[in-house]
C-alpha cells in the first residue's frame, strides 16, 4: 500500500515548531507494510489542505492519506471542513472508535471532529496533531486499514472467511 501523511500546523510550516506527529506516524504505517511515498507539511488553511489531499488521490493514486492536527474546535482548526469538501464517502465508524478509544484517556476526546473518508480508492484519516494522541487513535484503528484499502478497491473476498 502506498501511503502519505500530511501535517496541518501552521508553526510547523513557519519552521518555528518541529512537526513530530508526522514522522511518528510514517513510522507506525510501517506496521501494515505501507510504504509512505509524501510527507508534507501545509498551514491550516482550506484550500492549501484540498490542494494536497487532491494530489494524492487525484493524481498520485496513493492508498492511504493520514493527516494530523486542526481536528479540534480552535478557529483555525479546519482540516475535517478541508476533508468534507474532497471526499466521496465518509467512514463514520474509524471516527468513533477513535473517539471512544481516545475518551477512555481523556475527556476532550469529545470535542475531536476528526473524520475518515474516501475519495476514489484512496483511504483519508484525520488524526489529533499531538504526538500522543495521533498514536493513540492511529493504533485503535491501524489493524483495520488493510481491509478498508483491499474492500475500497474491489477486493470480491468474503469479509466472513
Amino acid at each position: 500500500m502506498k501511503a502519505a501523511v500530511l501535517t496541518i500546523s501552521d508553526k510547523g510550516y513557519a519552521k518555528t515548531r518541529e512537526d513530530t506527529s508526522g514522522p511518528l506516524l510514517c513510522e507506525m504505517l510501517g506496521r501494515i507494510d505501507a510504504s509512505v511515498e509524501c510527507y508534507d507539511i501545509v498551514p491550516d488553511e482550506r484550500r492549501a489542505i484540498i490542494d494536497k489531499l487532491l494530489n494524492y488521490a487525484d493524481e498520485r493514486k496513493l492508498d492511504i492519506v493520514l493527516t494530523t492536527g486542526g481536528t479540534g474546535v480552535s478557529p483555525r482548526d479546519i482540516t475535517p471542513d478541508a476533508t468534507k469538501d474532497v471526499i466521496d464517502r465518509e467512514i463514520p465508524g474509524m471516527a468513533e472508535a477513535m473517539r471512544m478509544e481516545s475518551f477512555k484517556i481523556t475527556p476532550h476526546a469529545v470535542i475531536s471532529r476528526a473524520m475518515a473518508g474516501i475519495r476514489g480508492t484512496t483511504l483519508i484519516i484525520n488524526l489529533p496533531g499531538s504526538p500522543k494522541a495521533a498514536k493513540e487513535n492511529l493504533e485503535t484503528i491501524l489493524k483495520a486499514i488493510p481491509h478498508t484499502v483491499a474492500k475500497m478497491q474491489g477486493d470480491p473476498a468474503d469479509c466472513a472467511t
